[in-house]
């Protein structure tokens, strides 16, 4: 069998220029990479503006587990499937960051045939986007700790500096740290520490903003931390959001790409989605509906996470709200959902795809209260048998929901038919009706109370003493009309990532809440939840190489 890397390299790809060339993208309007790589400029951006949107789908999933779900592959796989049926079709994703990409989780390029191409570039360089964020949220930690070493004018208290440093890699080593030791020359010491660059507070922004001068506002109303009568520090009381802004100028332009298949991509930012809210840019997003008469994009993680952030969060800043949902699910993750153990996952076990299938059947339902049509897809895998597969859909049909078999990652465009001539019954034949879970005025505790109760199902919301003071604090400084933005484990509905499957009978603890200004919404931190994740014992990258050509080896 081979590898994803593999199956990408012996793919001719074309240059990006006839790739867009069909949807009214010319040369003048890119920025070119390479060959196979660039950026849509701000004036083809601007002239699309009065152009009626297409068709949006929203692909997301079941909680993930071990045993993999594919929702990238699936959302890639279904868009070639839409432009193989004769659907004018563009594809809206997030990029990879390294963290993952050298650790655990992969890229979020695809797999198999339904990848977005070259993934090589993809999941490690790109544009050099992550990079620039990077780049502009170190500059920020710099000129503050800059401030406080030439006298500190603003009267900002070190102690309460919540404005971390980020680098795009997974390393725990650098989750607390002390800066400005050395001596009066080396600066103010004070505590600080690392995330990882996509829960960066610019990552948000960079994916939120509409254009520059969005993205220098949102970038001034960034709070870094507290004076010493408390009172909030933004980025404007340090008078650097130009710079910032001319730092990220470049990175706030859509990358566009291309399938194996040839259906072209927007690839563009990278939020987490259980730290952050988890949805490829909204110029990207709005872009390619201005383009295209359907456009697939996905939020990460399962619905809980990823599809909650999408629907509350990015799309009041969308010219419109999805036409249809895609719930991806595995028959392997549901058997896992039951219980299964990861090595018993290729034996044939019905009655665990009917006890998993309680986390699916939660899912759809909860995406149902949004007011938007959903169809599940089963993402296929060699070791799915005729029984399982005939259970599940006796499953879906019993909660009326469509359901369609999906093998996009071995037969690229043509295994996801099936798929979309679902999908696109469901958009011709159901109306979506879109309403938000909650409404911006509700205040911070029934925001977060709607969240846990109607798409986590937890039978109440516990604030620690921490978090109800700056609920105080919040509301005190007039930021409680601001979305919410929860960060909870992935891997369950709780906030226990051991709790599979549909669980019951538990509380969600709020521990801390972190003003995000300039992104827009007050994120809420559950459980363990961390904003720089650590490598496991065998990291991707002792599998990585590259040869005396240049050509990557190991990657997936």
């Amino acid at each position: 069998m081979k590898t994803d890397i593999e199956i990408a390299q012996e793919v001719t790809l074309k240059p990006i220029t006839e790739i867009v060339a069909p949807f009214g993208i010319n040369f003048d309007d890119i920025e070119l990479y390479g060959k196979y790589k660039a950026k849509l400029t701000a004036e083809k951006i601007k002239a699309l503006e009065n152009q009626s949107p297409g068709k949006l789908i929203l692909v997301t999933a079941i909680n993930p587990t071990p045993a993999g779900e594919g929702k990238s592959t699936i959302t890639i796989g279904l868009a070639d499937a839409l432009s193989k049926i004769g659907k004018k079709t563009m594809i809206a994703l997030r990029e990879p960051s390294l963290g993952p990409v050298m650790g655990v989780k992969g890229g979020a390029a695809g797999g198999g045939y339904a990848q977005v191409l070259p993934m090589e570039d993809i999941n490690l360089h790109f544009t050099g986007d992550m990079h620039a964020i990077t780049t502009a949220h170190n500059a920020l930690s710099a000129l503050i700790d800059n401030h406080l070493h030439q006298g500190n004018e603003i009267g900002i208290d070190p102690r309460r500096i919540i404005w971390k440093r980020v680098v795009d890699l997974n390393d725990r080593a650098l989750r607390q740290v002390t800066v400005g030791l050395g001596g009066p020359l080396n600066g103010v010491p004070r505590e600080d520490g690392f995330d990882i660059t996509v829960a960066s507070e610019i990552m948000a922004i960079l994916c939120l903003a509409t254009d520059l001068n969005n993205l220098k506002e949102r970038l001034a109303d960034i709070v870094i931390g507290y004076r010493y009568d408390k009172t909030p520090v933004y980025v404007r009381d340090l008078k650097v959001e130009g710079a910032l802004t001319l730092i990220l100028k470049d990175a706030l332009k859509p990358n566009l790409v291309q399938t194996i298949y040839g259906t072209p991509a927007f690839v563009h930012g990278g939020p987490f989605a259980n730290i952050a809210h988890g949805c490829n840019s909204v110029l990207a997003t709005t872009t390619a509906l201005r383009l295209a008469d359907y456009t697939v994009t996905e939020a990460g993680f399962g619905a809980d996470l990823g599809a909650e952030k999408f629907l509350d969060i990015k799309t009041p800043n969308l010219p419109k709200s999805p036409d249809a949902i895609v719930v991806v699910a595995t028959i392997r993750a549901l058997k896992m959902n039951s219980g299964v153990a990861k090595d018993a996952l290729s034996t044939e076990n019905v009655s665990a795809v009917e006890t998993g299938f309680a986390n699916l059947a939660r899912h759809v339902e909860n995406m149902r209260k949004y007011g938007i049509p959903v169809v599940v897809a089963i993402n296929e895998f060699v070791t799915d048998t005729p029984a399982e597969i005939a259970t599940l859909k006796k499953l879906c049909a019993h909660i009326q929901v469509p359901v369609a078999l999906a093998s996009v990652w071995a037969n690229g465009a043509e295994g996801g038919v099936e798929l979309a001539k679902a999908v696109v019954s469901t958009i011709a034949n159901q109306a979506p009706n879109y309403t938000r879970l909650y409404d911006d005025q509700d205040s911070i505790e029934e925001k977060i109370s709607k969240v846990a109760r109607e798409i986590y199902r937890a039978d109440k919301v516990i604030f620690e003493k921490k978090a109800k003071n700056q609920i105080a604090q919040i509301v005190q400084n007039g930021w409680d009309k601001l979305p919410i933005c929860m960060a909870k484990t992935q891997y369950s509905f709780s906030d226990d990532p051991s709790l599979l499957g549909a669980p019951t009978d538990f509380d969600i603890t709020i521990r801390e809440l972190v003003p995000k200004l300039g992104a827009g919404f007050i994120v809420a931190l559950t459980g363990d939840v961390m904003t720089m994740p650590g490598l496991p014992k065998a990291p991707a990258a002792l599998k990585m190489d590259v040869d005396v050509n240049g050509q990557a080896l190991g990657l997936f």
